[in-house]
């Protein structure tokens, strides 16, 4: 399969904050690879990079096969780019921004621009306000014309830097719709923290933290790999510290308690079962839930980029 973006040691500082410090990425061709990570984990700044936009302090860069760094690009691939707040003149209309001032920075002809427009606002559905003021757009209705800015060229790259994070639940299922009629036209590098969203829509996941990628995998691989059951315990009792008990078993070696539901990470199974029920009996707390059920994606990150400590570790 072709190497669409390939990093290797990518390094770059913004005075004493090292924003990526030795970064390793490989994009495979048509994949959504999902860019995960805690907002500052250097996401931003390694799109920034690769779209020209900024450049690195060390490492190296390439976007199908051509250097990214101080030298440029040579014949630059067509990449489409949408960062997270996109920019628009208000007074325009959707139709007058693509035609008249997007296409021609392709070097589209007035016939082109006419029907790439036309063809753009339809597929992100927005042909039916083609001419009303973008000033009156809703979040999601200007993250959907970003992503037709984006598409004009017909990309062979498309870099999406937190495409939904400001959407409310209708505006990002749009969004992401869109993005997953997209898989196969193009390769989607899609930057993001929200977890549900890639396990939605990703192919690949790539972890980073603190600059540096933690881990790079095939998302099902991901979630196989770590197959551990995880043990969901809903307790009626309305005790502060009920989990304490639960915490300090040997067998459980990471927790997480919301309300009265703790999300429990154990060594062995069968006797965290045990431990767990007679744990819980010792203390007068009575169960309404005891599951065990896979680990999601999040489980899986709160893991690897060290929010949930490996010791034993509670949060409410």
């Amino acid at each position: 399969m072709e190497t669409m973006i390939r990093i290797e040691k990518l390094a770059k500082r913004y005075g004493n904050v090292r924003a990526l410090n030795g970064l390793d990425m490989q994009v495979e061709a048509g994949v959504v690879y999902g860019f995960l990570g805690p907002n500052g984990a250097g996401k931003t700044t390694t799109l920034r990079i690769l779209s020209g936009l900024a450049r690195s302090d060390g490492g190296q860069a390439w976007v199908m096969g051509q250097p990214v760094g101080l030298q440029g690009l040579g014949k630059r691939p067509i990449m489409g780019v949408l960062p997270e707040e996109p920019a628009f003149y208000p007074w325009m209309t959707p139709r007058e921004y693509l035609r008249d001032f997007v296409a021609p920075l392709y070097n589209l002809n007035a016939k082109e621009a006419a029907g790439r427009t036309k063809e753009m606002l339809a597929e992100v559905g927005l042909d039916k306000v083609a001419n009303r003021r973008i000033g009156g757009f809703s979040r999601g209705m200007r993250q959907r014309l970003g992503l037709a800015q984006a598409l004009i060229q017909r990309p062979s790259i498309l870099l999406l830097d937190e495409p939904v994070s400001a959407l409310d639940p209708a505006g990002r299922r749009e969004v992401l719709e869109l993005i997953e009629s997209l898989r196969g036209r193009a390769t989607i590098l899609l930057s993001t923290h929200i977890l549900a969203d890639v396990e939605r829509v990703c192919d690949t996941v790539g972890i980073i933290n603190k600059g540096h990628m933690v881990l790079e995998s095939d998302r099902q691989a991901l979630l196989d790999r770590y197959a551990m059951p995880i043990f969901e315990i809903e307790v009626e009792n309305s005790v502060t510290d009920w989990s304490s008990p639960l915490s300090q078993l040997p067998v459980v070696d990471a927790m997480q308690v919301d309300g009265r539901v703790a999300r429990l990470h154990v060594q062995d199974v069968h006797q965290a079962q045990r431990e767990l029920l007679a744990a819980l009996a010792q203390n007068g707390l009575l169960i309404r839930r005891f599951e065990i059920t896979r680990p999601s994606l999040e489980d899986i990150f709160l893991k690897l980029t060290g929010s949930l400590e490996p010791e034993k570790s509670v949060g409410g």
